[in-house]
């Protein structure tokens, strides 16, 4: 599992992600991993596509293994269960990621709710949630909405 780490963050940063080597690497990835999930499950169908498009963004974005992104998604998952709601995970990402690298995460949370086409009315609501603990202003979350639907 460290190495899992090592690599996320090597590869993220070359992304415009977070350097390696820090105390928390793990909270932050699985805290990334957890807002994928909850985005996915929101509408309590969480679909093949859906999943696919979450380990997609895992290992084309983050350029983990097939086998390492399904471990950290099995680790965010047993977080997800232990956790009252979605703050402690923002509280996380707030602390170690900037507004852009904040922007590129609710891009990747709209790829998620239009892998299927549209967005429903929990997708919307858990959007707006997120983009309000990240702190993003209403207009970068539709920006991001934009890029996403337009494939920019």
């Amino acid at each position: 599992m460290i190495d899992l780490f090592k690599r996320f963050f090597s590869s993220a940063a070359e992304n415009g992600g977070t350097p390696a080597g820090r105390d928390n690497d793990r909270d932050v990835i699985v805290a990334v991993g957890a807002l994928f999930l909850e985005m996915g499950r929101i509408d309590e169908t969480f679909t093949k596509q859906e999943m696919a498009k979450v380990l997609s963004i895992l290992t084309d974005k983050y350029g983990l293994s097939g086998e390492d992104a399904d471990a950290l998604l099995d680790e965010a998952d047993r977080e997800l269960k232990e956790s009252v709601d979605l703050w402690q995970f923002a509280k996380v990402i707030n602390d170690r990621y900037s507004i852009a690298r904040k922007e590129k995460l609710i891009e990747r949370l709209w790829q998620i709710v239009y892998v299927d086409g549209k967005m429903d009315q929990y997708e919307h609501y858990l959007m707006n949630k997120v983009s309000n603990l990240l702190d993003i202003s209403h207009k970068r979350l539709i920006d991001a909405k934009l890029k996403v639907l337009h494939g920019n």
